[in-house]
């Protein structure tokens, strides 16, 4: 447990239905390693219309401050509360806020995906995306460390308590789980959950609404008579226990981001679809590997027939041959060994201690 003398950490992070959870997520699962070190941590940081992902904060202890948009202030608040390193993990941070709180002597990691996030300037740089590659560019600093690639990817604790579970078989029909984050800012659950529904199969597809009107729309599509004989569609809310309903599935039809990691440690099964920019770097890498299958771009599964098509025969062929997914699943759960949060926790310690021993 903290005592009064623990390091102390600020994350600057945000969640919203706009700008999405995946960033908070992840800060929540260093924050886990973090606690159980002996770390005090506080978000600094705004999270707003979530119901759910603020339970996940209040239930770690953590306290929540607004943060300020100037890096400066940003720099005397973190005196104020006496914080001895800093995540910063988003896009839209003000670009000289990295190098705004290293002059004052605070440790900062910096949360990356590929090029983006990468123009702040820190002590770390974590790029958890497979086969990730250095981080570069005129505001990385020689000296700085890179924690790159899966050995450093970062899990909640409700992930790897759920690592070794595997579905038992049980001759019922595939079980399907439709999830494209925690808030589907994006809209992408009325496009692809048809596409499941039109291989024809007798799926029983749970699918994750983030928003009232999102399943609306996806109830509608039982109203409508669109499910094949033996299928069944069940619509629920976002919810923290995903990891265990999630390993109960035979296939995770899911967005390219964050969750793509907990899929590979949990050994799930996984159909992904590339919903943002962002997420073409790991998507390419995933694909490249062949441990999940690929469904595109969402804006190609909107306004291309050819692509919903091919979509739809890639979910047909997937759950068609669970042996091919499960090797898949396999061979991906292979690649991460849920250790990657105590290396980055590691490599926080040693950079505070180094910080203070040169003060």
């Amino acid at each position: 447990m903290p005592t009064p003398s623990s390091p102390h950490v600020a994350l600057r992070c945000d969640a919203s239905p706009r700008i999405g959870v995946g960033h908070l997520v992840r800060c929540l699962a260093l924050a886990d390693g973090l606690l159980a070190r002996g770390w005090s941590v506080t978000l600094v940081g705004s999270v707003t219309g979530i119901p759910w992902v603020e339970d996940e904060v209040g239930g770690r202890g953590i306290q929540t401050l607004d943060a300020p948009d100037d890096p400066g202030t940003l720099a005397a608040l973190l005196d104020e509360i006496g914080c001895a390193a800093i995540v910063l993990d988003g896009y839209h941070l003000d670009r000289g806020t990295g190098a705004a709180l290293r002059s004052r002597g605070t440790v900062v990691l910096a949360v990356v995906d590929g090029t983006w996030g990468a123009d702040q300037e820190a002590d770390l740089y974590l790029d958890q995306n497979l086969d990730a590659g250095p981080v570069d560019g005129p505001q990385v600093p020689p000296e700085a460390g890179q924690l790159l690639g899966l050995p450093h990817v970062l899990f909640r604790d409700s992930v790897l308590d759920q690592r070794r579970h595997r579905p038992e078989a049980t001759g019922r029909p595939p079980r399907v789980l439709t999830v494209f984050g925690g808030t589907d800012a994006q809209g992408a659950a009325p496009v692809v959950v048809p596409l499941v529904l039109a291989t024809g199969m007798p799926v029983h597809v749970v699918a994750i609404a983030a928003t009232d009107d999102l399943a609306i729309a996806l109830r509608q599509l039982a109203d409508a008579g669109s499910l094949a004989a033996g299928a069944h569609l069940e619509v629920r809310s976002p919810t923290p226990d995903l990891a265990v309903l999630a390993a109960g599935c035979d296939l995770v039809v899911t967005a390219a981001g964050t969750s793509v990691w907990e899929l590979l440690c949990l050994g799930a099964p996984a159909a992904l679809v590339r919903v943002a920019e962002n997420q073409r770097v790991g998507y390419d890498a995933v694909m490249g590997r062949d441990v999940a299958v690929g469904l595109g771009s969402l804006d190609d599964l909107r306004d291309d027939e050819a692509a919903r098509e091919h979509a739809v025969a890639t979910l047909r062929d997937a759950l068609s041959d669970p042996v091919g997914a499960r090797r898949r699943a396999d061979a991906g759960q292979a690649l991460v060994d849920g250790r990657g949060r105590d290396r980055v926790v590691e490599a926080l310690e040693r950079a505070v201690a180094a910080r203070g021993a040169a003060a």
